[in-house]
C-alpha cells in the first residue's frame, strides 16, 4: 500500500470513528445514567443534563474528540475549513460551558449547541454532496443520505425551539421530547459521517 493510499484509508477510518461516536453518544449517556440512578430508567430532560452526572466524562470527551477532528477536517474549498473550525469552536463551547452553570454559561452552551447543529447540517447538505467530475450511482445514493441527515437535523432543531418556547409546560414534557430530538440530531450527524467514511454505497473500484 502506497503512502498516499495509507493516508486516504486513515482519513476514512477517522470519519467512521466520528460517525460511531455520534451514534453511540446518546446510548452511552442513557445507559450510564440508568446505572447511576439504580436502573430507575428515568431519562434526563436533555442530553446536556447528563453533564450534571458522572456521565459528564464521556459527554465532554466525545465533544472534544469531535471538535478536534472537525478542526483538522479539510474539504474541497476554503469554506469547508471555515465550517470545520466553527464547528470545533461550537463543540468546545457545548463541552466546557454547562447548561447548569451561570446565566452567561447557559447562553454560551445553548448558542454553541444551536450553531453546532446548524453547521453540521450545512456539512451534510452542502459540503458532503459536492463531487469532482462524474457522479456515480453510489455517489447519488450517498448524497440522498447526506441531505436526509441534514434535513433531519434542521427539522429537529426547529421542533426543539418550538417546544422550548411554546410547549415546555405542557403534558408533552413527560415524554422528554428535547432528549429524543437532540438524540435524533446526533444520530443523523453520526450517520452522515459514517457514510462519508466510505462505509455505505462505496464506489466500485476501477
Amino acid at each position: 500500500m502506497t503512502q498516499q493510499r495509507r493516508l486516504i484509508v486513515s482519513h476514512l477510518r477517522l470519519r467512521r470513528v466520528l460517525g460511531i461516536l455520534g451514534v453511540a453518544l446518546p446510548f452511552v449517556l442513557m445507559l450510564w445514567g440508568f446505572a447511576l440512578s439504580g436502573w430507575s430508567m428515568e431519562l434526563q430532560d436533555q442530553i446536556s443534563d447528563y453533564y450534571s452526572l458522572r456521565t459528564r466524562d464521556v459527554f465532554v470527551a466525545t465533544l472534544v474528540a469531535i471538535g478536534l477532528f472537525l478542526f483538522a477536517y479539510r474539504g474541497y474549498e476554503r469554506k469547508d475549513d471555515i465550517a470545520g473550525h466553527f464547528a470545533c469552536l461550537c463543540a468546545l463551547g457545548v463541552a466546557f460551558f454547562p447548561n447548569s452553570g451561570e446565566d452567561w454559561e447557559q447562553i454560551v452552551h445553548f448558542s454553541s449547541a444551536t450553531g453546532l447543529f446548524l453547521v453540521l447540517a450545512f456539512f451534510s447538505i452542502f459540503l458532503f454532496t459536492k463531487s469532482r467530475g462524474y457522479r456515480t450511482p453510489q455517489k447519488i445514493m450517498r448524497n440522498r443520505a447526506y441531505v436526509t441527515c441534514g434535513i433531519v437535523m434542521l427539522v429537529c432543531l426547529a421542533l426543539t425551539g418550538l417546544y422550548i418556547f411554546y410547549l415546555e409546560d405542557t403534558a408533552i414534557s413527560d415524554y422528554k421530547p428535547v432528549f429524543w430530538l437532540e438524540s435524533l440530531m446526533i444520530w443523523a450527524f453520526g450517520i452522515s459521517w459514517f457514510v462519508k467514511g466510505d462505509t455505505l454505497w462505496r464506489d466500485a473500484k476501477a
